[in-house]
């Protein structure tokens, strides 16, 4: 009885959540498109983004934030951000947490999403990951959008819908745009979302998000032969700062997941 009581509260709090990200996207669509439109639009956009828009839902979530090393994010020139993945949270996390405007790398599925999908389209780079052509053409775009004075962000593991792994193998993409472009790699570590807000209602709970903004990885000299080091490189040190995490929150959800899959 009280398991099920407890399963439907989060699914209710679920529904608040898309509740808040559906009449925000509507109320500012109008405003986006226009600002889309403008030279140098992308940079109001995120400003919004990630004064109004991400903070809205977080704290209308229930969530307060704590971060840790943030001014390691500053850097003379552009940057590759790469961050864990485990909740639809880690989205708003990035652009709170980063105050120079940066564009993410993400699905092309999510262009289909009605009014929302539109303004994605024009702020994001797309990708369609079954798609060869699509992927190389990521390049492309990343490569322009450095041009213009914006840092790229990626979640680069290759299956983050899988709850039992603290962190997953990671996608050669961001380390290759990294390397072409000899921008420093800078590594962040979300500590929380998998546990508070993961991918299914499942559990979950309000309460506090953690990052931490960890050394950035320099490129200088490498080749892509250099690729697979510099990704088992950098997976372990994120990985390794996951697992030390004082309050063990990772590695609980990890095993959380793994004893729900068992029964």
């Amino acid at each position: 009885m009280f398991q099920s009581l407890h399963r439907l509260i989060i699914k209710i709090w679920w529904a608040w959540f898309y509740t808040l990200a559906a009449i925000q996207t509507i109320l500012y669509f109008p405003v986006l498109a226009l600002i889309l439109l403008l030279p140098r639009g992308y940079a109001k956009l995120f400003w919004i983004a990630r004064n109004i828009w991400s903070r809205v839902i977080l704290h209308g979530s229930g969530f307060y934030l704590s971060f840790e090393d943030t001014h390691k994010l500053k850097t003379e020139t552009n940057c590759l951000l790469i961050a864990n993945h485990s909740s639809y949270m880690d989205v708003f996390l990035m652009f709170i947490l980063n105050k120079t405007p940066f564009t993410f790398v993400g699905k092309k599925e999510l262009y289909s999403i009605p009014i929302f999908g539109y303004i994605y389209k024009r702020a994001a780079i797309m990708v369609d990951r079954s798609d060869s052509k699509s992927r190389y053409g990521v390049y492309g775009r990343a490569n322009s959008l450095l041009k213009e004075g914006y840092n790229i962000c990626i979640f680069p593991e290759t299956n983050y819908l899988d709850e039992t792994e603290v962190l997953a193998d990671f996608k050669h993409g961001a380390f290759k745009i990294a390397l072409e472009n000899n921008l420093p790699i800078i590594p962040i570590v979300m500590f929380d979302c998998k546990l508070k807000f993961p991918w299914y209602p499942i559990f979950g709970q309000p309460g506090q998000l953690r990052a931490k903004v960890l050394d950035r990885i320099e490129v200088n000299g490498l080749t892509e032969e250099d690729i697979p080091d510099l990704i088992a490189k950098t997976r372990k040190i994120m990985r390794d700062e996951l697992l030390a995490d004082p309050k063990g929150v990772p590695l609980k959800a990890a095993n959380k997941y793994r004893e729900l899959k068992n029964k």
